[in-house]
């Protein structure tokens, strides 16, 4: 009996097969120049750090790029773990770790904007944009511990990406923690939806097992 459904391709998972030939030869690249995985995970994080410094400061357009340059990054790890033949769960799990960090970090930043600026409505949807973000990470984890599938929603992590970085480099941080606000916590919404019907279609198959 299989508890979870099918799993389908994400629109992550869509990016790097459509990116494969770009990932490769740059994770090949790197991995010659001696740099590991791990090394390049960092230094999206700290990548990330100084665009929310620049963030922080106002100045939207400078830490849009840092955030916009930073994004592939992340690609890059699991591309160049894969071509060294070393993927581990060691390696997926700091990823995991550093990309929460990385949006959080961000976000950070432009909560303090907001606040020095006094723009309630920019800080309440920035919290509001965090707190989706990490809730769509939360179910995921937590359904997967209990063996249930919650991926996908119409806005994961990429997603999110793509729609706050281009949204900072035209100065637009308050479209950008406004739609993220919207669509992350809906997102988390649909895994959650998702992971109830594989809890009910659980407990009538334990139901039809015991008959």
């Amino acid at each position: 009996m299989a508890d979870t459904p099918t799993a389908k391709l994400t629109f992550t998972d869509r990016l790097r097969v459509w990116f494969k030939w770009f990932l490769d030869p740059v994770g090949s690249f790197f991995n010659r120049l001696g740099m590991t995985p791990i090394m390049m995970t960092i230094l999206g994080l700290a990548g990330n750090a100084v665009g929310a410094y620049f963030l922080a400061r106002g100045q939207m357009t400078l830490g849009g790029w840092f955030v916009l340059l930073m994004t592939p990054i992340d690609a890059l790890d699991g591309t160049m773990a894969r071509l060294r033949g070393e993927p581990s769960d060691w390696g997926a799990f700091v990823d995991s770790v550093s990309d929460r960090y990385s949006e959080l970090i961000i976000l950070g930043g432009l909560l303090f904007h907001f606040l020095e600026i006094g723009n309630e409505m920019g800080a309440m949807l920035t919290f509001a944009a965090a707190a989706g973000s990490v809730l769509v990470s939360y179910v995921k984890a937590r359904a997967e511990s209990l063996r249930f599938e919650a991926r996908g929603g119409i806005l994961t992590r990429v997603e999110r990406y793509l729609v706050l970085a281009p949204l900072l480099v035209v100065n637009q941080p308050l479209w950008a923690v406004g739609i993220i606000a919207v669509l992350a916590n809906i997102t988390a919404l649909q895994r959650i939806a998702l992971v109830r019907r594989q809890g009910h279609e659980r407990m009538k198959q334990n139901r039809e097992r015991k008959s």
